[in-house]
C-alpha cells in the first residue's frame, strides 16, 4: 500500500513539474497546484542540480518524496529538458521586463505595471530617438550604413518552401544591415576554413551521413561569435528546424530578439511550387502563372525540378508543419506571425513595423 501511494505521489509530481513552466498568457500566476510560479525557477534549478548529481552516479533523494530517488525514477533527460525550458522561458520574461529580481530572496518576482514601465523607460524601449545631426562629409548610398548598434539586432526567420522567405531575407539584410546566415552556407564555410567543427562536419558529409545537431550547433555558435555578427547582428534563415535544435541553441547561449514566421496557406504554397520552372542556360527561375518568360525559345527549354510536383510538395509541407509548430513553442515570447500571402513589398513593410514594435530602440534610426 505504501509503495502504491509513493507511485501515485510521483505521478502527480510529474504533472506538477509540467505545470511550473511560466506562460506568456498567465505571467507568473499561482498554479492550480498551489505553488507559485516564482518557486518554479528555484525548483527548475534544483531539478537540474539533481540531474547533474545523478549523471555522476550519486543517488539523490528528494526530501519531499520520502527518500525516493526522484531523478532515477522520472528520468534524467526529462528533468534536464524541463529545467532548460524553464530557464529559457525565464530569460524571455526578463527581456520583456515581466519580472524583477528580489534582492532579499534572490528570486524572480512578477513585475508590477509601474516597474515594467520604469524598466522600459530606462532601456528606451518604444521611445523615438532624435535624428542625429548630419555631418558635412556624411557618406550616402548604402541603406544599411550606420544601422549597426551597440546591441545589434538578432532575428530568426522561418517559412515553408515557396513562402517567400528568401526574398524577405534579402530585404531584411538590406534594411537592417544584419548578416544573413543559412546552415548550408555556414557548414560549407566551416569545412573550407577547416575549423574543428568544420572537420567534424566534413567527415559526416563525405560519408553521406546527416550532420548531427551537436556539430551544426557548434558551426552556428562559432559563426555567430565572429566580428561581423557581433557588430552588425544576424539573421538565422530556417534554423532551428526542430525543438531539439532550439533547446541546443538556448543551451549554447544563443538568444534572438524576434522569431519571424511567414504564414502562407498550403494551397497557395502548392501553386507557387508546382508552377516554378528553371532555365538550364541562365539558371533564372520563372513561374508559369506569375512570371512566365516572354521569349518563346526560353519558354521551350524551361525545366521543372523533380521534387516540384504536387504530391512531393505536400509531403514536404507536412514535415515542415510538424516541426515548425514545435519550434514556435520555444519562442512564444518573441514570436511574430506574418501574412506571407501578400505582395513581397507589403510583407516587408509589415515585418518592419512588427520588428520595431518588438525590439524598439534597436531599430530606431
Amino acid at each position: 500500500m505504501v509503495k502504491q501511494l509513493h507511485l501515485m505521489t510521483l505521478l502527480g509530481a510529474a504533472v506538477a513539474v509540467s505545470a511550473f513552466a511560466p506562460s506568456r498568457n498567465s505571467p507568473l500566476q499561482p498554479s492550480v497546484w498551489g505553488v507559485s510560479q516564482t518557486a518554479s525557477s528555484s525548483r527548475s534549478s534544483q531539478l537540474y542540480a539533481e540531474g547533474e548529481k545523478a549523471a555522476k552516479n550519486e543517488i539523490f533523494y528528494d526530501e519531499d518524496f520520502d527518500n525516493v530517488p526522484l531523478v532515477r525514477l522520472l528520468g534524467l533527460q526529462k528533468m534536464k529538458k524541463k529545467a532548460r525550458r524553464n530557464k529559457r522561458q525565464l530569460n524571455e520574461r526578463v527581456r520583456n521586463f515581466e519580472v524583477v529580481l528580489d534582492d532579499a530572496s534572490g528570486e524572480w518576482l512578477p513585475a508590477t505595471p509601474e516597474q515594467t514601465a520604469a524598466m522600459k523607460a530606462e532601456a528606451n524601449v518604444g521611445k523615438p530617438k532624435t535624428k542625429p545631426m548630419k555631418r558635412k562629409n556624411a557618406v550616402h548610398g548604402s541603406s544599411s550604413a550606420g544601422k549597426a548598434a551597440k546591441d545589434p539586432l538578432k532575428i530568426i526567420i522561418a517559412g515553408a518552401p515557396a513562402s517567400g522567405k528568401g526574398t524577405q531575407c534579402e530585404m531584411i539584410k538590406e534594411r537592417y544591415g544584419v548578416v544573413h546566415l543559412s546552415t548550408g552556407d555556414m557548414l560549407r564555410a566551416a569545412v573550407v576554413a577547416q575549423t574543428d567543427v568544420g572537420k567534424k562536419a566534413k567527415e559526416f558529409m563525405d560519408s553521406g551521413k546527416l550532420v548531427p545537431d551537436e556539430v551544426i550547433i557548434g558551426v552556428v555558435k562559432d559563426r555567430l561569435s565572429e566580428g561581423d555578427c557581433k557588430k552588425n547582428g544576424w539573421l538565422l534563415d530556417g534554423f532551428p528546424r526542430t525543438p531539439a535544435q532550439a533547446d541546443a541553441l538556448a543551451d549554447a547561449g544563443v538568444c534572438a530578439d524576434c522569431f519571424l514566421f511567414l504564414n502562407v496557406p498550403d494551397s497557395m504554397l502548392v501553386e507557387r511550387v508546382v508552377g516554378r520552372r528553371t532555365d538550364p542556360v541562365t539558371g533564372k527561375i520563372y513561374h508559369m502563372t506569375f512570371s512566365p518568360p516572354d521569349d518563346e525559345d526560353i519558354l521551350a527549354r524551361l525545366e521543372q525540378r523533380s521534387d516540384d510536383t504536387e504530391e512531393k510538395v505536400k509531403v514536404r509541407l507536412e514535415q515542415f508543419h510538424a516541426n515548425v509548430e514545435a519550434v514556435k513553442g520555444s519562442y512564444t515570447a518573441i514570436s511574430i506571425e506574418i501574412d506571407g500571402s501578400k505582395k513581397p513589398d507589403d510583407v516587408a513593410n509589415i515585418i518592419e513595423q512588427k520588428v520595431k514594435e518588438m525590439v524598439g530602440a534597436k531599430v530606431a534610426v
